[in-house]
Parts: structure tokens; C-alpha cells; sequence
């Protein structure tokens, strides 16, 4: 099972619109790739005023792939430590967002690819 996740803006799954600010996403869209379920979860970061980190319950969720705009370093980090595979340059849809993905047309985030605020 491959799990990829996308931030968003709402909860309209596969047409949702990729949100480029990775830590204040106000949802996350995770596509189970092999069945082509969707499952839209709400950001309960700190940064939206709950406790955590998105990066910590996006790995409780079991995902394999985040395709993002851009995210900070300490999020590529935790991502990439426990075997989640980032990739940088998504815009648009979901769906297209996922296509752009396949095409090999999105960055693999390294430590260095991270905002620095």
C-alpha cells in the first residue's frame, strides 16, 4: 500500500487545491494509491492550535509520499527519518499535483530544499 498526502485548503479530496504553506495546511489529503481511496484530516498541528507537528501524525497515518509547494527543514528531516519520501514543486489539484508526481516532475526535497524561517 503507498499512501501519498498533499496539503489543502478543504475537503474536497482529489480536486482540492495543493495549499503552499506545508505547517498551516488547514487539511491534509492523503490518496491511498492501490485502491484510489481518499481521506481528507484536518491539520491539528500547533500551528492551527492544536498540539504536534504535521509531520508526526502524517507518519501515525502511515504515509509514504508527501507531494508539497515547499516545507521547512525540520519537516524534511523528521519526514525523511522515518522513511517518507518528500517531494517539492506541487501546484494545482490534488489530482494533478499526484500526476505531476508520476511524470517525475517534482523535486526530491534534500535538507537543503527547506524554507528557513
Amino acid at each position: 500500500m503507498l499512501r501519498v498526502c498533499v496539503p489543502t485548503w478543504g475537503n474536497d479530496g482529489l480536486d482540492d487545491v495543493v495549499c503552499e504553506h506545508f505547517g498551516r495546511a488547514p487539511t491534509f489529503t492523503i490518496v491511498d494509491m492501490d485502491n484510489g481511496d481518499v481521506v481528507v484530516i484536518p491539520n491539528r498541528g500547533e500551528h492551527m492550535g492544536g498540539r504536534g507537528h504535521p509531520p508526526e501524525f502524517l507518519i501515525r497515518e502511515g504515509v509514504d509520499v508527501v507531494i508539497c509547494q515547499g516545507l521547512g527543514v525540520k519537516a524534511i528531516q523528521t519526514l525523511k527519518r522515518f522513511g517518507v519520501d518528500v517531494y517539492l514543486g506541487a501546484s494545482g489539484s490534488v489530482k494533478d499535483s499526484i500526476e505531476m508526481w508520476r511524470r517525475g516532475l517534482l523535486k526530491l526535497a534534500t535538507d537543503m530544499d527547506g524554507c528557513r524561517r
